[in-house]
């Protein structure tokens, strides 16, 4: 079930009209039963997994909770890193990892057996709920975190609809005290809550998705498309389709959590204002960078250690991301690409202090936060590319074209770009205008709250503001239930 699907139109306002209607013992009851359908209808099957990872991290932090020291838990933890991991390894990670094996060795003509490949399906969101419940054993192990008594509280943790499939991904520290809550129907958090959903609902139908018309076609057939000018067009239109498509889900997330009564963490703060790569991931993914900060960079000894090794740590944790995201080289390369970028962020800190003082631009903090905005927008659009590519041909294809094409006059530019786009135009142009108004909200948005500033207005104002909204999502928006991005994760 999409969230900007018919289904989910019917099944949210039935889901709120019982979560307020029922006695607030029975509450987490129907969230538990309202996820489980939700999962599942996708593929019933899913639900098993689902319910196993479930049944066996509850039963692991209740031994654990029950145990006094690491050493006497550590049996648990490993039991269900082991069941959790591995189960992400068989259904992501294999058949990559068996072709890989192969194709080394044919290359360097080492015997080898022929392992069949798994034919599974890649059950929705299993990355996400897997890392949820990964991240609430860590904590019960280190003694962060009571373990949950209640079953049913636990299963709704790793199971809460809204960010089943594709994050946030949040904390037992933080989401397992607001399932102990009662939550009174509260018309300005419903309205706020609706309000941040039809946000999230605009960047998905009228940009994203719009965006998409014009990334496919080049992505999917770039030799058909070899000139520069398209290319960069392309990938442009992709960096912005995928904030689009993946911080609209996450308004969306949030605010349907927000009408039920729960919070949960931010997950985008306005990226492609960051003016250097180590400030766009504390603003992009937040939940997933600070995830694999605090489970695995940290305890690989972050930055506390010498430079070559926090280095190599910076390199390990951002290849882990890669493969996260997907089993395929592109990923792999997008990853190391910020790793890279990452570890020559800190390297270069004292050149890149010199150098200000040298050139002036310490003494003027804005053009110089405006440089490296501008910087940091190029590295990241351009590593979007082996994300977004269908292989690792295809995204060096790409590089290599990037600056083909180029030495046209400025009129012929733009005739290729008129030419590729007289079938695209009016998307061109709805798209242009929905990136536009994402922008200017989200610029102004960062100075002050979004949600204080449209409480600020008067009563006729904001609810012209609404109706504005709608009527944009209704006439500009595709609706052909398109999935986002973040869910082949």
């Amino acid at each position: 079930m999409l969230f900007n699907s018919l289904h989910f139109l019917v099944f949210f306002p039935i889901v709120i009209g019982l979560y307020y209607g029922l006695p607030p013992r029975w509450r987490n009851l129907l969230l538990l039963l309202a996820s489980y359908y939700f999962y599942m209808s996708w593929r019933a099957a899913y639900a098993i997994l689902l319910l196993a990872t479930t049944l066996l991290d509850y039963y692991s932090g209740y031994r654990m909770s029950q145990l006094p020291t690491k050493r006497a838990r550590r049996p648990w933890l490993y039991l269900s890193l082991a069941s959790n991991l591995g189960t992400l390894f068989i259904f992501k990670y294999f058949n990559f990892f068996r072709d890989a094996a192969l194709q080394l060795a044919e290359a360097l003509h080492l015997p080898h057996a022929a392992v069949p490949a798994f034919g599974l399906l890649l059950p929705v969101g299993v990355s996400f709920y897997t890392f949820q419940s990964v991240g609430y054993i860590v904590d019960v192990y280190q003694g962060r975190l009571e373990a949950e008594r209640n079953f049913g509280r636990f299963a709704l943790f790793v199971a809460f609809f809204p960010q089943l499939v594709a994050g946030p991904i949040e904390r037992g520290g933080h989401m397992l005290p607001q399932f102990r809550r009662r939550h009174k129907f509260d018309y300005a958090r419903i309205v706020s809550g609706l309000r941040l959903m039809a946000w999230g609902l605009f960047k998905k139908v009228v940009v994203a998705d719009r965006l998409a018309l014009l990334v496919n076609p080049v992505f999917n057939n770039p030799r058909q498309h070899p000139e520069g000018p398209l290319l960069v067009l392309a990938t442009l239109a992709f960096t912005f389709q995928i904030y689009g498509d993946f911080s609209g889900y996450t308004d969306l997330a949030r605010g349907a959590a927000r009408v039920l009564g729960f919070d949960f963490n931010l997950n985008f703060r306005q990226p492609y204002q960051s003016a250097s790569v180590p400030e766009f991931w504390r603003r992009w993914h937040i939940s997933l960078s600070s995830w694999f900060r605090d489970y695995l960079y940290i305890p690989l000894g972050g930055s506390r250690v010498a430079p070559l090794r926090a280095y190599g740590n910076l390199l390990a944790v951002f290849l882990i991301s890669g493969l996260w995201h997907g089993a395929n080289w592109t990923f792999l390369v997008w990853g190391g690409l910020h790793g890279l970028y990452l570890v020559l962020s800190t390297w270069a800190r004292p050149a890149r202090e010199w150098l200000a003082q040298r050139t002036g631009l310490a003494a003027h903090p804005g053009l110089r936060r405006g440089l490296g905005v501008g910087i940091t927008f190029v590295l990241v659009a351009y590593a979007w590319i082996f994300f977004r590519a269908n292989s690792l041909s295809d995204a060096l294809f790409i590089s290599r074209h990037l600056f083909s094409g180029w030495q046209l006059s400025g009129r012929a530019v733009g005739t290729l770009l008129l030419d590729f786009s007289q079938h695209y135009r009016p998307e061109l142009a709805v798209a242009a205008f929905g990136v536009g108004l994402m922008l200017l909200v989200e610029y102004f948005g960062s100075r002050r709250s979004p949600q204080a500033w449209v409480m600020a207005q008067p009563f006729v104002l904001r609810w012209v503001g609404y109706l504005s909204l709608t009527l944009l999502i209704l006439y500009l928006g595709i609706f052909n239930s398109t999935s986002f991005i973040y869910f082949q994760f």
